[in-house]
């Protein structure tokens, strides 16, 4: 990591504004999203008892059972909510600019996640100036039970973003080790996923670019990380989404280590580690 440039530059065009792709790709989230709930509507017969079936009541609160159906519910939950995945996208483009109606489009494509996109872009502009550096971002002891909330809450948008930043050779830097170009470039990853799915998401997978420089608009993303790889290719992280990716990084990158970058749960604190051998386990391991 230390032999990385201190400084990247990309040609002027990746950063030039097309207002016509910049609609189409708000047209292809919404016209997704409307064919998603036509199609939910359509054939909630057979699906939403999977579902219904699959939860438990408890105190009038809804909770997961441990059955078969349950876990078809979870994977229908799971496939909802990465419906809306492309309107965070489309509200990540708006906030790395600052123009009234890019300030109005951010927000209503945020509005179906019910996520408040002024805070939100905030504490992005800060995960952008302070990627991968130690003891930034981090959660108290007493945030824990929120933060398990919260996890199963995103799942289906987090797998994106996990992604990004996680390996188990990428490293963390205390502040005074940091450099910025080091960071973006070689702490970002840049994950293949089925075309039809980068299309729907709007190329967000296609990373390293967008942290070299957030002013690159998704659509000029592709452009960009061609330039990257005839530059800088032996520096990028790049990987395909498949099963025995996720098993590494959900096996793996749990408790960071200077030395080994991460250790897993298991090796810690092995007698409190059921959940993680029962996933190594239980996971698929086939790229």
């Amino acid at each position: 990591m230390d032999s990385l440039p201190k400084k990247v530059w990309l040609a002027s065009a990746v950063f030039e504004i097309d207002d016509l792709k910049a609609w189409k790709s708000v047209l292809i989230s919404v016209t997704s999203y409307a064919l998603g709930i036509f199609v939910n509507c359509k054939s909630s017969w057979y699906l939403l008892p999977w579902l219904g079936h699959g939860l438990a009541q408890h105190d009038r609160v809804s909770l997961p059972s441990p059955s078969l159906s349950s876990v078809r519910g979870m994977h229908w939950l799971f496939l909802l909510y990465s419906m809306l995945f492309h309107f965070f996208v489309i509200g990540h483009d708006c906030a790395h600019k600052n123009k009234l109606v890019e300030d109005i489009v951010g927000t209503l494509a945020f509005l179906p996640l019910i996520y408040p996109y002024e805070p939100w872009r905030f504490k992005h502009d800060r995960h952008h100036a302070k990627t991968n550096m130690m003891a930034v971002n981090y959660f108290e002891d007493r945030d824990s039970r929120m933060v398990q909330v919260l996890v199963h809450a995103v799942d289906g948008m987090s797998t994106f973003t996990m992604i990004h930043h996680t390996a188990p050779h990428i490293p963390f830097k205390a502040s005074e080790e940091w450099n910025a170009a080091q960071a973006q470039l070689g702490g970002t990853v840049h994950c293949n996923y089925p075309r039809w799915i980068e299309i729907l998401c709007h190329d967000i997978s296609v990373h390293i670019p967008h942290h070299i420089s957030p002013r690159i608009p998704s659509y000029n993303l592709r452009a960009a990380h061609e330039a990257l790889l005839q530059n800088w290719g032996k520096y990028l992280n790049e990987a395909n989404w498949n099963w025995r990716l996720m098993k590494t990084i959900m096996t793996t990158c749990h408790v960071y280590d200077k030395e080994k970058y991460y250790v897993s749960f298991d090796e810690v604190a092995p007698e409190d580690s059921k959940p993680i051998t029962f996933l190594k386990k239980a996971m698929p391991d086939y790229a």
